[in-house]
């Protein structure tokens, strides 16, 4: 897992805080501890006093002193994250009891609500919660990053065999969250994508808009969606002054074979050296992201949330304390930008 250790490394001394809401799972005490040990962040464990106790016996351990324990069911910061929520959500008809009755039958929101208070820089959870909770709780309490009205996902694929044009790690968005974009959402996914892989990669985005056709190679609506993505988010990049190369509509192979390219692709922007690859749909990226996995032996890191304002990122419900270490250090480098 050589992508996760440079991640990992890049983490190391950062001083970011990361709130894990999930105390009650013993995974989370191990990953608590393998983050101090390594040094890369400082945590704090959402849970009771009973919560954390049960969990250290089913651990085998002791939760590091460095780490920050904090009883999410009782005392002033409850007050004062219920407060917080209730005026977010006042508009929606929220009551003031109603917040702090959230918070408490659902830890993910006491967790982004620290975030959203500046509290914490980021949030991992989910190996309890759903992932439903998990979204929910990123959108209703922290919110889209400015610019960007659309959260979604993208997998960081570390290549067992590098690209032609000598990338071993490739970005593919969106593989989780927004089934089927439009050309305006999927702007956001890009500029979202290749912030992330300017953050945790730290190479410049070279951007495809994926299709079955290469400027303009075939004719259909699914070909104009794609190629009017790609058009907007030119714009935008170029408004914001991106140091991003965005090409599109391109077939797979014209965006990361360099001599292919040169055939199917003359002239554009993309020369067979794409890094960052934007799905039409979630369909063709989620099947995409797993058979280059299977088949061609790929590490899949993910799926790593992005578009938030601040980073939460969800886990699978098996996972193990080292995935939880690792989405720790990847939401620390989603911190640090590029």
């Amino acid at each position: 897992m050589e992508l996760l250790k440079q991640i990992c490394a890049k983490a190391k001394g950062s001083g970011r805080t990361i709130v894990l809401p999930e105390g009650q799972d013993p995974r989370v005490i191990k990953a608590a501890n393998l983050a101090i040990q390594a040094n890369a962040a400082k945590i704090v464990v959402l849970g009771t006093p009973e919560e954390i106790a049960f969990s250290e016996n089913a651990a085998g351990m002791r939760l590091a002193p460095e780490a920050t324990v904090i009883d999410h069911t009782q005392g002033a910061l409850l007050d004062e994250l219920a407060a917080a929520f209730h005026e977010k959500r006042k508009a929606k008809g929220m009551t003031p009891e109603a917040a702090r009755q959230a918070l408490l039958d659902k830890r993910i929101y006491f967790g982004a609500m620290m975030l959203a208070t500046g509290k914490a820089d980021g949030l991992v959870a989910g190996s309890i919660a759903s992932t439903g909770d998990m979204l929910r709780a990123a959108f209703q309490c922290v919110g889209t990053a400015p610019g960007i009205k659309l959260a979604s996902s993208t997998f960081l694929m570390g290549l067992r065999t590098p690209t032609a044009a000598g990338d071993d790690v490739l970005c593919f968005a969106d593989c989780a969250v927004n089934p089927c974009p439009t050309a305006e959402q999927m702007v956001d996914i890009a500029l979202a994508t290749a912030r992330t892989f300017r953050a945790l990669v730290g190479k410049q985005p070279k951007v495809a808009f994926l299709s079955f056709s290469s400027k303009g190679s075939a004719k259909h609506e699914l070909v104009d969606k794609v190629a009017e993505a790609a058009r907007l988010t030119k714009a935008r990049f170029e408004e914001l002054g991106l140091d991003a190369v965005v090409d599109g509509e391109i077939q797979a192979d014209a965006a990361i074979v360099p001599a292919v390219a040169l055939q199917k692709n003359p002239g554009g922007a993309i020369k067979g050296d794409a890094n960052v690859l934007i799905f039409p749909d979630l369909q063709a990226g989620n099947i995409c992201y797993k058979l280059v996995q299977r088949l061609g032996g790929a590490t899949a890191l993910g799926p790593v949330v992005q578009g938030v304002a601040k980073p939460i990122n969800d886990l699978s419900r098996g996972c193990s304390a080292e995935d939880i270490f690792g989405n720790i250090c990847i939401t620390v480098g989603q911190t640090l930008g590029a």
